[in-house]
């Protein structure tokens, strides 16, 4: 199964046409955050996406919270917003958290979580799911241009214990585009660029 992976787009248009051109050779579709930029352009960006009619997953960035996405895709049929909560598409189960996760030094306008609150949001998450997470597990695809581990050590945590068939994460752009491995799970840190991911879905679960 051919799968469309993406995150951090912040409202460029470029990005978006450029992924709906995309979308037609894939089965699905992954957007893990920031469709806007500082929780605005929300609407537009979901706009510019609109046209893509295979089943779309996406989770809320820091850049947007999960209402303000959910209201925006109201006007694209195909996409669901998960948070925190499952779906199951193509005899698949996707599990998505969106936010900074942790809080990040952005302020108030960024929609973050403590890892405490991400360990409470991810209880739920099923073993062998894809997970969809905006920040990635911490010390995997979370190397800030300093130099320094952004990631998620409730995101590592569920990584370790689940063992999700996929992570797509995005939210540290110096990773973007980038994909590792964790035991036997794939990380990818997706980017506004698009990759197209072949998923084996005769692997065990």
């Amino acid at each position: 199964m051919k799968l469309l992976l993406f995150s951090d787009v912040h409202v460029s248009q470029r990005a978006c046409e450029h992924l709906c051109r995309l979308s037609t050779e894939v089965d699905i579709v992954i957007g893990a955050g920031d469709f806007g930029a500082l929780r605005r352009g929300i609407e537009q960006t979901i706009g510019w996406l609109s046209s893509i009619s295979k089943p779309s997953i996406l989770v809320p960035g820091n850049a947007e919270s999960f209402h303000e996405l959910h209201e925006a895709c109201r006007q694209w049929p195909a996409a669901r917003v998960l948070h925190g909560t499952h779906i199951d598409i193509k005899g698949l189960t996707f599990y998505g958290i969106g936010g900074g996760i942790p809080v990040t030094p952005f302020g108030s306008w960024s929609y973050d979580f403590t890892e405490n609150q991400a360990l409470n949001i991810l209880n739920n998450c099923p073993a062998n799911c894809i997970l969809i997470s905006h920040s990635p597990p911490f010390g995997l695809l979370d190397v800030s241009s300093g130099g320094r581990h952004l990631g998620s050590t409730s995101i590592r945590k569920t990584l370790e214990q689940k063992t999700p068939r996929l992570v797509v994460c995005g939210h540290i752009h110096e990773s973007g585009g980038k994909i590792t491995r964790f035991n036997q799970t794939d990380i990818v840190n997706a980017g506004p660029g698009g990759m197209i991911y072949h998923l084996n879905t005769d692997q065990q679960t």
